[in-house]
């Protein structure tokens, strides 16, 4: 399995990520969901460059073009709530491609002791497709595999590719364990060291979903 780390080159990725941690701009939800957004669409192009392309003659108003166009169908799922603008980035660029989505969240039986629950599914057939699995956080990696178990039920897709904003290293070992090696990608804005024990990646930026659509109860 590959893993392609964005924070280990200098990029724009890294200045939209320095926002996202920042606690000053943390009060401004807006920037928060376009980072989070811009983020993807960054991601969704370097992917592009992984994907099957055919050429195509394309007519205009003086002669003929020879255009090189993805040939492969592509599915983008993503995790509520945080991961919807963060799939609208990739959406902005891979613009036909069909669209997943899963509700993954914590349910907690103590303060610090918690299950991952799954109650909705909205997916078109995978088989044989490629599945962009996008999710802003990976803290345990544990959301994300059973969110990737619950697509499976839609059928085995050719590829995979699992991308977050930010990665605990935990998370990314232990999805190297669990998808299939084969066949996943994994594209990563920054991995940082550790999870404290709520399960929060350190230093992370906190819950991306209450940043980018306000506090829950």
């Amino acid at each position: 399995m590959e893993v392609i780390d964005f924070g280990a080159t200098p990029s724009l990725i890294g200045q939209y990520l320095a926002e996202m941690r920042n606690t000053d701009i943390h009060r401004d939800p807006l920037r928060f969901r376009r980072n989070l957004e811009r983020t993807g669409e960054i991601m969704a192009y370097e992917i592009s460059k992984r994907l099957r392309y055919r050429t195509d003659e394309v007519v205009t108003p003086l002669a003929t073009a020879q255009c090189q166009v993805i040939d492969e169908p592509i599915v983008l799922a993503t995790i509520f709530r945080a991961g919807v603008p963060f799939h609208q980035g990739f959406l902005n660029f891979f613009d036909r491609a069909e669209n997943a989505f899963v509700s993954a969240y914590r349910k907690y039986k103590e303060k610090e002791n918690f299950d991952i629950c799954i109650e909705y599914l909205a997916s078109p057939s995978l088989e044989g497709k490629t599945l962009i699995l996008c999710d802003p956080m990976l803290a345990t990696g544990a959301s994300m595999e059973l969110s990737y178990r619950a697509l499976l039920t839609k059928g085995m897709p050719a590829s995979i590719h699992v991308a977050s904003v930010i990665a605990s290293e935990q998370a990314v070992q232990y999805l190297k364990k669990v998808l299939p090696d084969d066949r996943t990608t994994l594209w990563m804005g920054a991995i940082d060291p550790e999870i404290n024990s709520h399960s929060y990646i350190v230093p992370g930026l906190g819950d991306a979903g209450d940043l980018a659509y306000g506090t829950k109860e």
